[in-house]
């Protein structure tokens, strides 16, 4: 099993830190997730089903009508390998993710890697392409133009591009979620999370947009009742307050920037990212990993290339806390 951010109790047995002094920057989740409303008490007695307003809230959010509810985005990184024949060709953006590679590798296809500069190339070779925009852990964007002509690429060969798009709510102005799956785009395939901007991520709640045969074929992959009922009432409500979601876009913008100077000063430069986290390349990634987990943050280690990904803090103490620790691990 790969190994993901979020591993608190793990880093407490490691650095013998307890579990609650720990301030964790390894996730990219926002600190401040929307303010769910109680779970209604029907939510808790009967199954989950379409019909109770989640799909239209989500329709009216990402543009798009040609969509599946699932148990957060990963449901679909594990399931679209396995309904394609066996075989297939696919690329596979680095570094980035590192759930895409091991699944269609189960699902018997072969995996080539691509830099960001080699996304022509791969989609003129490969049957699939895949990757994250913006990509995580670097940050780096696709130009919306450029992806619809790789996606035009494949499809004269029958192939897909499948967009990650777990970062994309605090700027979605380069997504294809309005186009997935439409006759413009009809081999593009988009997954989108609430569990980064939305800071949803207990409630596992993601949607595939794409055309629906897929969308039927995946739904049947995955099985009834993918969605729990009291996760759908706290999607729905998300999704639908464009107030927040404003605000929400508006704070982290003015986090992230505010995180970019204090790397700066710390030494890293300018470091890359999006408004939920900055992404530093250091040969001393490791070491200064360890200095600030021995100061109870935990921070994403990467390493190859040797790299760190930082969360945003959430209060004004673990932004002092961080600019410390910081200054201490230099």
């Amino acid at each position: 099993m790969l190994e993901h951010g979020g591993r608190l109790r793990a880093a407490a047995r490691h650095w013998g830190i307890p579990l609650g002094d720990w301030l964790d920057l390894s996730t990219g989740i926002a600190p401040d997730g929307y303010p769910v409303p109680a779970p209604s008490a029907a939510s808790w007695r009967c199954l989950p089903e379409d019909g109770d307003g989640l799909e239209e809230a989500a329709s009216a959010y990402y543009g798009s009508s040609r969509l599946l509810a699932l148990p957060g985005s990963q449901a679909a990184i594990l399931a679209l390998p396995r309904l394609r024949p066996t075989g297939a060709t696919v690329a596979i953006l680095t570094p980035t993710y590192g759930e895409y590679a091991p699944a269609w590798q189960a699902a018997g296809h072969a995996v080539l890697r691509f830099a960001a500069a080699e996304l022509e190339t791969a989609a003129a070779d490969c049957d699939v392409v895949m990757l994250a925009n913006p990509n995580n852990p670097t940050g780096e964007r696709f130009a919306r133009e450029r992806l619809l002509a790789a996606a035009d690429v494949l499809h004269q060969r029958g192939g897909k591009l499948i967009v990650d798009e777990a970062f994309a709510d605090a700027d979605d102005s380069e997504s294809l979620a309005a186009v997935a799956g439409s006759a413009a785009a009809s081999n593009v395939v988009v997954l989108r999370s609430l569990g980064k901007f939305f800071g949803l991520a207990g409630a596992r709640v993601g949607f595939t947009i794409g055309r629906p045969p897929l969308l039927e074929m995946l739904a049947a992959a995955i099985g009834p009742w993918a969605v729990a009922h009291p996760a759908r009432e706290a999607a729905r409500a998300a999704l639908s307050d464009a107030a927040w979601q404003g605000g929400q876009r508006q704070r982290l913008q003015l986090a992230s920037a505010r995180l970019a100077r204090l790397l700066d000063a710390a030494g890293f430069g300018a470091a890359a990212g999006t408004a939920l986290f900055r992404y530093a390349i250091t040969p001393r990634a490791a070491e200064i990993q360890a200095a600030l987990a021995r100061q109870g943050i935990l921070v994403r280690l990467f390493a190859e290339p040797a790299a760190l990904r930082f969360g945003l803090p959430g209060t004004e103490p673990e932004w002092e806390r961080l600019a410390a620790a910081l200054g201490r691990a230099a």
